[in-house]
């Protein structure tokens, strides 16, 4: 039977297949505070992601900016009725949502539920000076919906920061044949919930 490592996917795979990437260092399961701070960072350094919904017969993402609320670990989006979100949330409220800081070389998949509504108060609360490039009338613009995520679980890879770093150690390994060194590679899987 194969061992299973923390903070790795169970496979079925010998978790020492992954103790051979070059500066991969799995970690734990976590739920301290400066794991989840670091996934709210991630989100708000990324500035939008990819909002993923069930469609009969597939998956559709699409690109949304996410309206942070940490106290209460909710993420909220602006979004627009006429598009099919709504009937996809409805159907499936299981969703992902996909940020990433390039700058810190950080990538999060995020899972939750979603709930889509017509709640022009709180547009209000969350609307941004942009979102009336889209909705000129403002919050209360019928066709303004709001999108609340709450997450239960983020996958985070957070990789080396420095593009000079990383650059050079593919470079090396590729004249050497050796594996690249970029660093500590973490990969945690958050609960949020």
């Amino acid at each position: 039977m194969p061992r299973k490592s923390a903070g790795l996917p169970d496979t079925g795979r010998p978790a020492e297949l992954y103790s051979g990437l070059a500066g991969y260092r799995p970690m734990t399961d976590k739920t301290d505070p400066n794991a989840i701070e670091r996934v709210w960072d991630v989100i708000e350094a990324a500035g939008v992601g990819m909002l993923t919904t069930h469609l009969p017969g597939g998956l559709r993402a699409r690109p949304l900016e996410p309206r942070l609320d940490r106290t209460a670990s909710l993420i909220w989006f602006v979004t627009d009725v006429r598009g099919a979100k709504d009937d996809e949330i409805e159907h499936d409220p299981d969703v992902g949502f996909v940020a990433i800081d390039a700058k810190a070389n950080a990538y999060l998949s995020l899972t939750g539920k979603a709930r889509l509504t017509h709640d022009p108060a709180k547009a209000a609360e969350i609307w941004r000076k942009t979102d009336t490039i889209w909705w000129p009338p403002g919050p209360r613009d019928p066709n303004v919906r709001v999108i609340c995520l709450t997450p239960s679980l983020a996958e985070l890879w957070d990789g080396p920061s420095s593009m000079l770093v990383v650059t050079y150690e593919i470079a090396k390994a590729r004249l050497t044949g050796a594996k690249p060194n970029l660093g500590e590679n973490l990969k945690a899987t958050i609960h949020l919930r």
